[in-house]
């Protein structure tokens, strides 16, 4: 039971009014008019709507004593996160050099760009684009990469052609295969086409084909932003955003940066292939290129005052709040005679008096240099260096933003702040994600007593997925798994955040970035128990495919009525918005038709629901499993993903 916050004075206006008005026979007897128009009345309720006033504020005393306990125990509020996104820079013509987008590229939104107001985002690493060398070519079936024929004299000799497609009949997982000599991470790349109308059977807008790369350990999805191609059918282009990790493979006896397009079963709507789409040339040209983004702008070196030689001195930046630190970012004390780098640390517990230790504090972007604290035996110990009498404090730059106002939307991001050579404009494909504001005082305060009594170490299941989900605003759900030997490793199943649509959400969508990862094992790392090990990981997500015959109401639309099926389905059998509780699917909770059956019942424009089967779905190959049924179990490392419903409206 929790204590009671202490109430120091309750009285109210009416109160405080009612009781000046007692007063008055007592001090001044002589007032008789007590009514609402008597100037001294008016008088009397104007100071009473004051001391209700300076009560008020006297009743936070307790609050503030309760955050600042909170400090002292070192439960600070959480500084803002930040939004990231992938921003994809465009040539402003085919070039046969290399060009270098360095890291700390600067763009913002054209709304606000006149007023200040404009949300800034710097690029994280170096952007490397440069002339494409296209030099092997195979075709093949992707269940045995090995197994391959060398196409590429037949590609780049005029008069022969090259069969994508080898297997009669056609059988989805073949596929033709590029291999470059350099890799091609994060670049926009075109393919020029030269292909006979062989192909035919196709949807030209809606082939039957994924283009993929080689990522060093698996195939990751290549997005096509432009195909006037029908499927590989005739002359044309296709533009590929490749992924931005690119790993060197040997297939068939050659080492290469390889890509590939692979056929996939037809899917709902798709018409397959009759016969296999023939090439006669390929040609290869870099359009551009994508790098990683953050919501922070660059800012430079800043002093911040001069050291009076006292321990616990204190400084703040200019622009708060401040971001992680990037390489060279630091504290320099500068004296007469030179300057020297001090090392940020996250307490003074270890640090002894000659070391240049200091913290900074993200949210409020204050310095502090390393206090004396008095102990029981008298003594007093310095913890951390005192920088010099005069000594500037310096600060070599640092990184200012953060917070919910990144969340940008998809190809908002189009203004550079200042100009690049050969770059004609920019855009970011995607809408930024994993912007969050700092934390408020009041989530704080509940906050505060959970850490109290579940301390900061790693030991329960329930540990690990609270430090995990602290860890970054871009994990959704984490589930612990618990060693089952004495010698195994915990296991993190981590659902990272997605702003895309249930519809659209694909399999790769739901890979770990590296830097999430990295962000997730440097938070677990000082927290865990010594000798336990820790992997990070993701679920298994099992597809699943519901077909469903459903009767509509008189006059309305079917294909509408269809729609709103097909959204109920995809929202709820989903990792993040499924369930009844639209919290994202359960761990441990099996897919019955029933509960489906009473979603669709719920839909506008359904009268009734004749039938619903659950299917097993390969979302890596794309296939449908087994016969339907009524029911599919779910293990414990697994959560459903919906993937190509059908629903059938009558």
């Amino acid at each position: 039971m929790t204590l009671p916050a202490p109430n120091l004075d309750d009285r109210h206006f009416q109160d405080i009014v009612d009781e000046a008005k007692r007063l008055i026979p007592r001090y001044c007897p002589e007032w008789t008019n007590h009514n609402l128009s008597d100037p001294g009345v008016a008088l009397i309720e104007l100071f009473a709507w004051m001391s209700e006033m300076i009560l008020f504020r006297l009743n936070q005393v307790p609050d503030r004593l309760y955050t600042k306990f909170l400090d002292l125990v070192g439960i600070e509020p959480f500084p803002p996160s930040v939004a990231r996104v992938d921003l994809t820079f465009w040539l402003s013509a085919v070039l046969d050099t290399n060009v270098v987008v360095p890291a700390g590229t600067e763009v913002t939104t054209a709304i606000g760009a006149a007023t200040g107001e404009d949300v800034v985002f710097s690029t994280t690493e170096d952007l490397p684009i440069g002339p494409p060398d296209l030099f092997a070519a195979k075709t093949g079936t992707a269940s045995n990469d090995q197994l391959l024929v060398d196409a590429w004299d037949d590609l780049r000799f005029p008069g022969s052609e090259v069969v994508c497609f080898t297997t009669a009949p056609l059988t989805p997982g073949d596929a033709v295969y590029l291999g470059f000599r350099h890799t091609l991470g994060g670049n926009l790349l075109r393919l020029s086409v030269s292909a006979s109308i062989e192909g035919i059977g196709v949807d030209p807008n809606n082939p039957p084909i994924v283009w993929e790369a080689w990522s060093g350990e698996a195939w990751l999805h290549a997005p096509v932003q432009l195909d006037t191609t029908g499927g590989l059918n005739r002359d044309g282009q296709i533009l590929l955003q490749v992924p931005r990790t690119m790993g060197a493979l040997s297939l068939g006896g050659t080492s290469a940066y390889w890509l590939r397009c692979r056929l996939i079963p037809a899917r709902d709507g798709q018409a397959p292939y009759q016969t296999s789409p023939r090439l006669a040339s390929v040609t290869a040209d870099v359009l551009g290129g994508t790098a990683s983004a953050e919501h922070a702008s660059a800012m430079p070196g800043e002093s911040l005052g001069r050291s009076v030689g006292a321990p616990g001195q204190t400084f703040v930046v200019g622009r708060p709040p401040v971001l992680p630190r990037a390489e060279g970012e630091v504290i320099r004390v500068v004296t007469t005679d030179r300057a020297e780098d001090w090392l940020e640390v996250s307490d003074f517990t270890a640090s002894k008096p000659g070391d240049a230790h200091y913290i900074l504090d993200d949210a409020t972007g204050t310095v502090t240099f390393g206090p004396a604290v008095r102990y029981p035996d008298g003594t007093v110990r310095q913890h951390g260096a005192i920088p010099p009498d005069g000594a500037e404090i310096l600060i070599t730059g640092y990184r200012h933003g953060g917070g919910a106002a990144g969340n940008v939307g998809a190809g908002t991001l189009n203004v550079l702040r200042s100009s690049l050579a050969y770059i004609d404009r920019v855009t970011n494909l995607e809408p930024a994600i994993g912007g969050v504001d700092a934390e408020t005082p009041a989530n704080a305060k509940l906050r505060g007593p959970l850490t109290l009594r579940t301390g900061q170490r790693a030991v329960t299941a329930r540990d690990f997925e609270r430090l995990t989900l602290e860890a970054s605003t871009e994990v959704a759900r984490v589930r612990c798994l618990s060693p089952s030997e004495p010698a195994a490793p915990v296991r993190l199943l981590v659902v990272p955040q997605l702003r895309r649509r249930p519809m659209d959400q694909q399999l790769d969508d739901f890979a770990l970035s590296d830097p999430l990862v990295a962000r997730i094992t440097s938070h677990l790392e000082p927290r865990r128990m010594l000798g336990t090990t820790v992997e990070i990981g993701t679920p298994y997500y099992q597809g699943v495919t519901v077909a469903a015959l459903l009767t509509s109401l008189a006059g309305r639309p079917a294909e509408l009525v269809r729609q709103r099926a097909l959204e109920a389905l995809y929202r709820y059998i989903n990792p993040l918005s499924g369930g009844t509780n639209a919290e994202g699917w359960p761990f441990d909770t099996d897919l019955n038709a029933s509960p489906l059956a009473e979603l669709l019942e719920a839909v506008e424009g359904v009268e009734r629901v004749e039938e619903v089967l659950l299917f097993e779905y390969d979302l890596r190959t794309g296939q449908r499993h087994g016969v339907g049924r009524e029911m599919i179990h779910l293990d414990r490392q697994s959560l459903f993903l919906s993937a190509r419903h059908q629903v059938v409206v009558r």
